[in-house]
């Protein structure tokens, strides 16, 4: 069991020990059941302490059991907390460092709730698509007060315990320790002095729940929480769950909360979220580097470019404390750099989101210079340059000459072969790929590029790096685009073959972004430049001539329409603005092509667009997985949720192919193969793909 029972002097101790949260796992309930029944039989024992051992009193559910029966299985959560309101001895929960979800529920079952200085107290259920399931939405009301407790559960967010304990009226805590060493004994002397004051115990579910304005108030807060919950059920109904428990005797309100949780358990959006949670812990895990894997010291960085990229990754590592050097072949070229990285932070400082000091230790830590000898200490040196294999050649067999022996060398690369780079120095085996995706100080996603050669601990720090410096890193293999622009080549293939066959960028654009794409593919090619594809599609056509375009993206870069830099792409823009305006120019010259090629355009629905993009991802995906590119199917999901504004309530494109069936999209991928001016080839299914039709399953 993962809860321990001791006694101490006339007090017994329940301290729950399932690492490394104390997760609420099956054998954790039962350990808090057992040792409350052995303390009420005992008749030495008058108070009773719930705590929890390590860093945290409780972070809610046990997230091995999601999903499955022992999740549910008796005792569950729901009857453990009813034990705990039961008991005829005080019980007293000692709260430190972590108070959250089924954590919090556990405690408020309790009739007493002494709080170490710190701790993060949270309901986070609704980040996972749901209510709390075991009396949240009751409970807290009652003791914090409507709106407070509202906010704490539609936010999802924590909160410090000395912020909630400060609340006039509150009674979720009883006491505040004076530290956080000092919780455990506090709440013993608390029990002692519960016990010898008798009398009836205090239960959260007797005390009142009301809101002076009622239904006017909840009103307001499902119009406030309803605009800013699109595309998610929970948040709304975070409000239902709480309303009821101002209208509904205690019972009736949790049946009320019950009836709302199991519903929502049931919704595609909650899905998406549970997986994504899952596989965010899940992408940390690569199958043959252990945990414990020694990581090499990384107190210092270089890096080489002060561009836009050069200039973001730059940010990353001052914003996590740690010393920067970066290089440039031109003064201009540095002052320019550095001159945006201050305009950066000043405009958060501006928007009262970054203190002036910390702006100041930031930028203490930045060193520049135009020596690569200034780069001989550096623990880690990325190299941000321009995209060209002999550029890169260059920098490289530098750096093999002047980095210090055990220095892990980095390219940003975001399609090169990281083998051959690798292969321009005498040290292969400390050489990784580091992706950034831009801008690379704001966005999340880190693909870590695994060469042939790259030594286990070097992957082992770069993960813990990326963790440090707050990136959602995903393993990829050496191939051609790695996972993210492997499948987005695919992708904008079909956005091509859609505008041949009678759509217009706007169109797609649309379709896409209400299936809820933060951006459609032709207002990316312009936000990116729509050059970098030009480039791509010319070396493509001499490494892979079989591979099947449009043309009409290359006719747009031919009348230098390159995107929001040039003023012209796709859409037309006004300088200073980045309103994407729809072109006459650039539909007239789609609609000229269509007849060069002989074409008569066709009605294409938005269902279509949605199914040939989405699904070309798909196929590729399941390619990548085939090719041991990326190990599991949530690592390709990570990978467009936080860095190609997959929409999150789909969960990823893998995952959203299995919630509408493998066997599904497979028929839909034959019926496309069909069509004359898209890729036959392309469209037949992949080997896996049929391979788990046939055997009935999914990707996950």
């Amino acid at each position: 069991m993962t809860a321990e029972y001791k006694v101490h002097g006339d007090i017994a101790v329940i301290t729950m020990t399932n690492p490394p949260v104390n997760g609420l796992g099956y054998s954790t309930r039962v350990g808090i059941t057992d040792g409350l029944a052995k303390a009420l039989a005992d008749d030495a024992v008058k108070a009773i302490v719930l705590t929890g051992a390590g860093k945290a009193f409780s972070g809610g559910a046990d997230i091995k059991e999601f999903g499955t029966p022992k999740a549910l299985q008796d005792p569950n959560l729901l009857s453990v907390i009813l034990a705990l309101e039961a008991s005829t001895k005080p019980i007293v929960a000692a709260i430190h460092s972590v108070c959250m979800g089924g954590g919090l529920e556990l405690a408020l079952g309790c009739h007493y709730r002494v709080v170490a200085p710190g701790t993060n107290v949270a309901l986070p259920e609704v980040k996972l698509g749901l209510i709390p399931g075991a009396g949240g939405t009751q409970r807290l009301p009652r003791v914090l007060g409507v709106e407070a407790a509202l906010n704490l559960i539609v936010s999802g967010q924590a909160v410090k315990s000395e912020l909630l304990a400060s609340a006039p009226g509150q009674k979720l805590f009883d006491k505040l320790a004076a530290s956080p060493e000092s919780v455990f004994d506090e709440a013993v002397e608390f029990a002692k002095s519960a016990a010898a004051k008798g009398g009836e115990l205090p239960l959260v579910r007797n005390l009142p729940c009301k809101h002076p304005q009622g239904d006017a108030y909840f009103q307001f807060a499902k119009n406030m929480v309803g605009g800013m919950s699109k595309n998610f059920p929970a948040p709304l109904k975070c409000v239902e769950a709480v309303q009821a428990a101002t209208q509904l005797k205690f019972d009736a309100g949790m049946a009320k909360e019950r009836e709302i949780f199991i519903a929502l358990m049931m919704t595609p959006e909650s899905s998406a979220l549970r997986h994504l949670f899952m596989a965010e812990r899940a992408a940390s895990k690569i199958p043959d580097v252990p945990e414990d894997t020694p990581q090499r010291p990384i107190k210092t960085v270089g890096v080489i470019g002060a561009g836009t990229m050069g200039g973001g990754i730059t940010m990353n590592f001052l914003n996590a404390g740690i010393p920067v050097t970066m290089l440039e072949m031109k003064q201009e070229a540095l002052d320019r750099g550095v001159a945006t990285i201050k305009k950066n932070y000043e405009a958060q400082v501006k928007k009262g989101k970054l203190k002036q000091d910390k702006y100041e230790q930031r930028m203490a830590l930045l060193s520049t210079t135009l020596d690569y000898a200034a780069l001989k200490d550096c623990d880690l040196i990325i190299e941000a340059v321009f995209e060209e294999l002999g550029v890169k050649e260059k920098v490289f067999k530098q750096l093999d000459e002047i980095a210090k022996k055990g220095a892990i060398l980095a390219s940003n690369t975001s399609t090169l072969d990281v083998d051959k780079i690798a292969a321009f120095t005498k040290r292969p085996q400390d050489v990784v790929g580091m992706h950034f995706f831009s801008p690379a100080n704001v966005m999340k996603l880190l693909e870590v590029v695994r060469g042939k050669e790259t030594a286990k601990d070097v992957l082992a720090t770069v993960m813990a790096v990326a963790k440090k410096i707050k990136k959602t890193a995903v393993v990829s293999g050496v191939c051609d685009g790695f996972i993210g622009n492997r499948m987005i080549e695919q992708y904008s293939r079909q956005a091509g073959f859609l505008l041949d066959e009678g759509a217009t960028p706007q169109q797609v654009d649309k379709a896409i972004e209400k299936f809820g794409f933060a951006m459609g593919p032709f207002r990316m090619g312009d936000l990116a430049g729509n050059d970098i594809g030009w480039a791509i599609r010319k070396r493509r056509a001499t490494e892979r001539a079989d591979m099947k375009y449009s043309k009409t993206a290359d006719k747009l870069c031919e009348l230098g329409r390159f995107g929001q830099k040039t003023g012209a792409g796709w859409y037309d823009y006004q300088a200073g603005k980045r309103d994407a305006i729809p072109s006459e120019l650039v539909n007239k010259m789609i609609e000229d092509h269509r007849k060069e090629l002989g074409i008569t355009p066709r009605k294409i629905s938005d269902e279509e667009i949605v199914q040939r993009l989405v699904y070309a991802l798909v196929n590729e995906g399941a390619h990548i997985l085939e090719d041991g590119i990326a190990s599991k199917s949530g690592d390709i999901d990570m990978v467009y949720l936080t860095g190609y504004g997959f929409p999150m309530h789909r969960g990823g494109p893998m995952h959203y192919a299995s919630q509408v069936g493998l066997y599904n999209v497979a028929e839909t991928m034959k019926r496309f193969a069909k069509n004359p001016r898209d890729d036959a080839a392309f469209w037949q299914p992949a080997p896996l793909i049929q391979k788990l039709v046939a055997e009935g399953k999914s990707f996950a």
